[in-house]
């Protein structure tokens, strides 16, 4: 039976609850170690984009030159824009499986919790789109240009709301003025909506794998949980050290070591590798409102599942038709994303829409699943 320690002091409280005496669940496994790493990554994010800032001009004139002195001129400035730029895809991919870990156990049942989880993955989307504008190379100028543009598929005010965003008729140095700004505070931000999610999560208590509660089975987080995080940390950290060092522009298109002009387009424009499968969803409806209501609803329809996934039972592990939809709505993800890096051409075009339909589909088919069940 878990017991708890005993402390006077307020701060040794807090921390007790929060860090060393959370009560949580003993079969827990590696999954449940994303959390954490997502924290690491925003720290990561934080300090070398302080000290990135330090060196950038927000200026359509001298950004991609003062990009270029921070990686060639600042001490140790490549190594700071490398981990920044490589931290984002981290940051991504610790998101993308924290969140499939999520679906798959069912935590979406905690539902402040979740909801805060959804709305910081917005606002890290947003971040995230902001600073790849910020080295003003052809992709991040054209990325913009293409991006905001959806906006004015708004009904009545759509073409002013554009205009509002870019400051002035095209994505120029207003624009880029205002996203180094929002980019640089954003952050912040998230920061508080953490706290509060660890808050509510701290609250309900974590999921686990059986997707049962009880206080039988519960031991304190530390020293437990914290040396599995420990391990967590030096393992993610040296894979991420080995791609900085080694392999540093895996993810960089080329065409964004091309200053930005607007007199040249590139061949093939697409995002970041995590924006991809929201590209693929958007190109996938012939029609431009259709496509950005879809792209959009992609994201926000995870905001829903608390409310049509009724069921008593909070985890997959033994509920094998709800895990065969889950297993279609990974596979339809992965597909999206190759999907949005491919050329508008059959058979891609195809394939996109029939990966989109059955993404979607996953949030309609299951909830009926789980009533039939029930």
């Amino acid at each position: 039976m878990y017991k708890p320690l005993r402390t006077t002091h307020p701060v040794l409280k807090v921390l007790n609850m929060a860090l060393i005496d959370l009560p949580t669940p003993n079969n827990i496994s590696i999954l449940w170690n994303y959390g954490s790493l997502l924290g690491l990554t925003l720290i990561i994010q934080l300090i070398t984009g302080i000290f990135l800032s330090m060196h950038y001009t927000a200026n359509i004139e001298m950004a991609f030159s003062s990009v270029i002195h921070i990686t060639r001129d600042v001490n140790y400035g490549w190594l700071m824009r490398y981990i920044h730029a490589n931290g984002a895809s981290m940051m991504f991919l610790f998101l993308y499986l924290h969140v499939g870990r999520s679906l798959y156990h069912s935590s979406f049942k905690l539902e402040m919790v979740w909801m805060v989880g959804i709305t910081l993955y917005i606002l890290t989307m947003a971040t995230a789109f902001m600073g790849y504008v910020l080295p003003w190379g052809q992709m991040s100028f054209w990325g913009a240009t293409v991006i905001t543009n959806l906006m004015s598929t708004i009904p009545y005010i759509g073409e002013q709301l554009v205009q509002w965003i870019w400051g002035g008729f095209s994505v120029d140095n207003a624009t880029l003025n205002r996203f180094f700004s929002f980019h640089f505070m954003l952050p912040f931000l998230m920061i508080g909506l953490i706290i509060i999610h660890l808050l509510y999560l701290h609250q309900h208590g974590s999921s686990n794998p059986m997707g049962f509660n009880s206080d039988s089975d519960r031991i304190p987080f530390h020293p437990y949980f914290t040396t599995k995080d420990v391990l967590g940390f030096v393992l993610a950290l040296s894979l991420f050290m080995f791609m900085v060092l080694f392999m540093p522009n895996m993810f960089t298109d080329p065409e964004n070591y091309i200053k930005a002009t607007s007199s040249t387009t590139p061949v093939h424009i697409k995002p970041e590798w995590y924006f991809l499968w929201i590209y693929a969803i958007l190109r996938s409806i012939p029609n431009k409102l259709g496509g950005v209501v879809a792209a959009f609803s992609g994201i926000l329809i995870m905001y829903t599942l608390p409310f049509i996934f009724k069921t008593q039972k909070k985890s997959l592990s033994f509920k094998y038709l709800e895990k065969l939809m889950y297993w279609m709505l990974i596979s339809s993800f992965i597909i999206l994303t190759w999907i949005g890096g491919r050329p508008v051409e059959e058979p891609f075009i195809i394939i996109g829409q029939l990966a989109t339909l059955s993404y979607f589909s996953y949030f309609i088919i299951n909830p009926l699943i789980m009533k039939l069940n029930n």
